[in-house]
């Protein structure tokens, strides 16, 4: 083979080796751009875009608090999103064109782990920035949605709101009488007495009441912090009982009742901007019909039962709650 032949091949197996790549390259990058589009498309996102002048941030606490996983049928976010909470405030904190956060509370409570991780990333937020933090209650701001409350310099509650609920639950069920109706017979191997805690024993029932008083007592500093009151004093009113807005001030949880917008009124006029901003969702067409549509399907009888079970937890329909599973 000659010489020009043999640089020839070489330079067209180098081409189809560069051009092989290149393809390889770019499907990826296309397929991942399409999947981001596609994904936008049918859930939406959420974008920081605040306002070029100075703003009052709006963070809504609206339902569970717990881990960012719940999303309707059609893989849309729904209530709560934990995540992008806190990437929200994180936001904030860098922003200074942000001058205080209205903390907006509609929420029965959640878990320890995210309530907690939430009232600390707020106080992180003071902490860093100096800037005031407004609560509003509205329906609920009990158990859980109480304790990320306390992060606020001002608390103010709708007439109707039901709070406090100032405890921790454990919860899970007994289901052995259940099985043996049915015939069915439950085995475990455990490498402990107390691995296995399907059948609660004294000592078991023990061990998890610890971790409840552990739990209680830091819920308790938090209030006694937040409310300036002696852990005594909160211990009195911490009794997992929830509190009308009447009752809440008459026992200094709160600090005012009062509608929303004459909260919005005296915050701007306190804060001197009119200016308030929030994260929202960019929802597509095809996500909001979609969401739409989902409301128009009968819930099934699991569903029912699901929802009703979870309500009823913690004995009320408000809980703060460190769940058995």
């Amino acid at each position: 083979m000659k010489k020009k032949q043999i640089v020839g091949l070489v330079i067209a197996v180098v081409l189809f080796i560069i051009t092989s790549v290149a393809s390889v390259l770019t499907n990826a990058f296309s397929r991942q751009l399409f999947e981001e589009s596609v994904g936008d498309i049918i859930t939406g996102s959420y974008e920081f875009n605040p306002p070029v002048n100075d703003y009052i941030a709006i963070v809504r606490v609206e339902g569970t608090i717990q881990e960012q996983a719940d999303t309707n049928a059609f893989g849309e976010a729904v209530g709560y999103q934990h995540a992008t909470t806190l990437d929200y405030i994180d936001n904030l904190i860098d922003d200074s064109g942000n001058v205080g956060i209205l903390l907006y509370v509609d929420s029965p409570g959640g878990t320890v782990y995210e309530s907690e991780e939430l009232y600390l990333k707020l106080k992180e937020y003071k902490e860093k920035t100096g800037r005031p933090i407004w609560d509003y209650m509205a329906h609920y701001a009990a158990s859980g949605g109480y304790m990320v409350s306390m992060a606020a310099d001002k608390i103010y509650a709708n007439p109707n709101t039901t709070t406090g609920s100032i405890g921790v639950i454990m919860s899970g069920y007994d289901m052995s009488g259940l099985y043996e109706k049915l015939g069915i017979r439950y085995v475990s191997i455990t490498s402990g007495a107390n691995k296995d805690s399907s059948q609660m024993t004294d000592e078991q029932i023990a061990i998890y009441q610890e971790q409840v008083d552990e739990y209680y007592n830091k819920f308790v500093g938090i209030v006694a912090e937040g409310r300036s009151m002696s852990e005594e004093d909160v211990k009195v009113l911490a009794d997992g009982r929830t509190y009308t807005a009447n009752q809440a001030i008459d026992n200094g949880l709160i600090d005012e009742i009062a509608l929303y917008d004459d909260m919005v009124s005296e915050m701007r006029d306190e804060l001197g901007t009119g200016e308030f901003y929030e994260l929202e969702a960019t929802q597509s067409v095809l996500a909001s019909f979609l969401s739409k549509a989902e409301k128009l399907i009968p819930k099934s009888e699991a569903q029912i039962l699901k929802e009703t079970a979870a309500s009823m937890e913690s004995g009320v329909p408000m809980y703060y709650a460190e769940q058995l599973r």
